[in-house]
């Protein structure tokens, strides 16, 4: 029998590490602005086209390569940053594996121009899915140039796989913000198909935050400071009334490196115990520097995930540090164990008694209407008060009113009752008895043939918009309501691509709303029957929500924002209804083309059979 192992050919390897090493143009991104920061660069430029598909571009300012190093830095495993295996517990540097060079030339057609500053002219390397094809000099200045054109040219499975121009894109910037918090110190620019994103200068970590996510985070930033002998912790975290109900604002960066940790982020939230709702997500950014013989960055591909040598003792100092913090900042209370809990009592001053004077008036008579007023400061003279001969009338009166109110309201109920409703049960075939009942101002109850009717109020209107938002779409029909004084709303650049991609959208469901350059966007209409004064948090909530299902359930976006939508504007539990609302919320709901549920697939209603509660009282 033939031997059946053999070597795989270079192109291959390459292309299966490429596999692991670039999942998407944002892995690339990723890849290169490590290496142009291991550079000493003091500017980065990321320039991109079509997400990344056509052209990734990472012009820098460092150090720059030799023609040898720029030749042999596209082998696998070649690197500068280790020489033997006790440095992977000593690192200092972003990358350190060698790979990503080799791995992007696989799938890529790759040009790299490079320049030492001692060098009087650069080099200039093509290489094509692994393929040297020329090294010849050019003119370039100091520091290195890397272009990627055709990204996964030569595997069009992987290439299929890639999502939206859009989706790509955010993942883009995602990378791009990660590298950019975690160096403040340099500048970096973005500029997509010809549009300039972002162009950050270098300074502190407040003033990059600022830069990326908008003037509006200089007042919800919280400073965290905390110094022991196992971890340094610093950075910023957000204050709990503007936290989020996704996960995209939170950022750990370990001796400068961006990483993901759950132990983490539970220390975190632990921190706002009591402060945040159980759907929401505090803000951070946080850096924590250790010994780096206490980790092990080297236990992923992507060195997003470390382990800590005594990861307990880590958890604790970041609780503790958080929740000194915000006690520091008066955003939750903190006891002063250093002070005297008793009263503190000011000094006695010259001149001022200690305590108030008593005065006595010995001619007061309470049984006198001419008694004298009590002269301490205060005139507290007693004034008879007045009572009108006709109070019996007045009273008979006021009876009376009550009564016609009573009157009235019982024939409204009458009538409200007497309206025309539909089926309530065409699910089960029953129809309702006509009265309906709100119980805790929740769930709305109605006798049905088999038995009583339970609504989740909140649920059944999630369905009834949920189908009128997806509607509405589709057909571009939906009535505006101008509002008198627009409204204008600042996003982050990562929501104003989110928001731009959707504005169709938006507008097909009522809303006139408009972009007004630099992320800025003005609501001028609203969609009919809403609230004007609501509008600015509702298209907030809608954006969360949408980001939230994005990342969880990975459906369409039509879908997702008819959803996002109607899980905002549908009425809440704590309100009361009327037996109208009530009667026009049921007969919505069985019009709707699933009624039974909720768009989220919890059930909107529950048909309780008289069988049932005959077997309660054991009938």
């Amino acid at each position: 029998m033939p031997d059946i192992i053999r070597l795989l050919p270079d192109s291959v390897a390459n292309q299966i590490a490429a596999g692991e090493v670039v999942q998407r143009p944002a892995s690339a991104v990723k890849e290169l602005m490590e290496n142009a920061v291991d550079a000493g660069a003091t500017s980065v430029k990321l320039i991109v086209k079509d997400a990344g598909r056509t052209l990734i571009q990472i012009v820098d300012d460092g150090s720059g390569m030799s023609d040898t190093d720029a030749r042999i830095s596209f082998e696998r495993h070649a690197t500068s940053k280790i020489k033997s295996a006790d440095d992977l517990f000593n690192l200092h540097t972003m990358g350190f594996r060698g790979e990503a060079l080799a791995s992007i030339a696989a799938i890529a057609q790759v040009e790299l121009k490079t320049k030492r500053e001692e060098d009087e002219i650069g080099t200039c390397i093509s290489i094509e899915g692994s393929v040297f094809k020329s090294q010849e000099a050019c003119a370039i200045p100091t520091g290195t140039s890397f272009s990627i054109k055709n990204l996964f040219f030569n595997v069009p499975a992987r290439r299929n796989f890639l999502k939206s121009d859009a989706v790509e894109f955010r993942h883009i910037m995602e990378e791009f913000e990660r590298v950019a918090f975690a160096h403040p110190h340099i500048a970096f620019s973005l500029t997509n198909n010809g549009t300039e994103v972002f162009n950050l200068a270098k300074g502190n970590l407040r003033q990059r935050i600022i830069a990326l996510y908008g003037n509006p985070y200089n007042q919800r930033l919280v400073p965290v400071d905390e110094s022991t002998n196992i971890v340094q912790i610093s950075g910023f975290i957000g204050k709990p009334e503007f936290a989020k109900r996704t996960r995209g604002e939170q950022f750990f960066f370990l001796n400068n490196r961006f990483i993901k940790n759950g132990y983490l982020h539970h220390a975190v939230q632990g921190a706002f115990e009591q402060m945040l709702p159980h759907d929401s997500f505090a803000t951070y950014f946080l850096f924590l520097e250790v010994d780096p013989h206490t980790i092990d960055v080297n236990i992923h591909p992507t060195k997003t995930e470390v382990k800590f040598e005594d990861e307990r003792a880590v958890y604790a100092i970041l609780r503790s540090s958080i929740k000194r913090a915000l006690g520091q900042y008066n955003i939750s209370p903190s006891i002063d164990f250093n002070q005297e809990m008793s009263m503190e009592i000011p000094y006695n001053q010259k001149g001022v008694p200690v305590a108030p004077g008593i005065h006595v008036n010995p001619n007061y008579n309470p049984f006198s209407n001419n008694n004298p007023g009590i002269s301490d400061g205060n005139n507290f003279s007693q004034k008879e008060k007045s009572v009108p001969s006709n109070w019996q009338e007045m009273f008979t009166s006021h009876m009376q009113k009550e009564d016609s109110l009573s009157e009235n309201s019982i024939m409204e109920i009458k009538e409200g009752e007497q309206l025309r409703h539909s089926d309530l049960e065409n699910a089960n075939e029953n129809k309702t008895s006509g009265k309906i009942w709100q119980l805790h101002e929740r769930y709305i109850l109605t006798p049905i043939k088999s038995g009583i009717l339970v609504i989740d109020q909140q649920r059944a209107h999630e369905r009834i918009l949920f189908e009128k938002f997806l509607r509405s779409i589709e057909q571009h029909n939906a009535p505006v309501q101008q509002i008198l004084f627009p409204e204008t709303m600042e996003f982050s650049p990562s929501d104003s691509a989110i928001v731009t991609s959707l504005l169709d959208d938006f507008n097909a469901l009522g809303f006139d709303l408009r972009s007004f350059g630099n992320n800025t966007f003005v609501v001028h209409g609203i969609p009919a029957g809403m609230e004007e004064s609501n509008c600015v948090e509702l298209l907030d909530g809608v954006l969360e929500t949408y980001k939230q299902n994005e990342q969880e359930l990975h459906m369409q976006p039509r879908e997702n924002i008819a959803r996002s939508m109607a899980k905002q504007a549908a009425v809440k539990p704590g309100r009361s209804l009327s037996i109208l609302e009530m009667h026009a919320l049921a007969d919505e709901l069985f019009a709707c083309e699933s009624p039974s549920h909720a768009p989220d697939g919890k059930p909107a209603f529950i048909n309780f059979p008289i069988e049932e509660l005959d077997k309660r009282f054991k009938r």
